[in-house]
């Protein structure tokens, strides 16, 4: 982790302060906060009308950012363009999710539950912890790319758009990241169709 004195960012470009968070400096990510936080919050307002989603969709934005910093380049965009391309997906996947929400049909077989679907219930909580615990043996672009499968739903054709990446690298992250939760769980994982 490195840490930049503030003064010294103020004097910095756009780009110069986004190369720092490439590095791990926490104040380059708060000094990009800093000047693109409520730009991005307007955006994300405008695109999803509510307050509580948009100041998520700029959090997953920003935790992007700092996640997958090193695989912007300046020659195809500007820093701020960049940062509000994911601040933007990032709202537009909300607002998908939220549609999705709203017309998803409620379970018309719902059980109350009961002994045995309580012991269903604890045996797939310890399922999704002892994978959520692989996951996290990963390495963090094996992992992303995953999480963005399983649980964000995307396609790898989406992961590769998303990260910036070619759409082989998406493929060879997740082929990598399942062989090793393989290793790791001793079971059967398969990659989404």
């Amino acid at each position: 982790m490195v840490v930049t004195p503030t003064m010294d960012l103020a004097l910095l470009s756009d780009e110069a302060v986004l190369a720092l968070v490439s590095r791990g400096d926490e104040a380059a990510l708060g000094a990009l906060y800093d000047r693109f936080g409520k730009l991005a919050y307007r955006l994300a307002l405008r695109i999803l009308r509510d307050p509580s989603l948009a100041e998520d969709a700029v959090q997953d934005a920003f935790l992007a950012v700092w996640r997958t910093a090193a695989t912007y380049r300046p020659d195809r965009a500007k820093a701020s363009t960049w940062l509000l391309t994911l601040v933007h997906r990032r709202a537009v996947d909300l607002v998908r999710r939220e549609q999705r929400r709203r017309t998803d049909p409620l379970d018309e077989t719902f059980e109350p539950a009961g002994e045995g679907r309580t012991d269903d219930e604890a045996a797939t909580r310890e399922e999704r912890r002892h994978v959520q615990a692989a996951l996290r043996r990963l390495v963090p672009d094996q992992r992303e790319a995953l999480e963005l499968a399983y649980y964000g739903g995307l396609s790898q054709t989406e992961i590769a758009e998303r990260l910036g990446v070619p759409l082989g690298t998406v493929k060879s992250r997740m082929f990598s990241g399942l062989a090793r939760l393989r290793d790791i769980l001793g079971g059967d994982v398969t990659a989404p169709g």
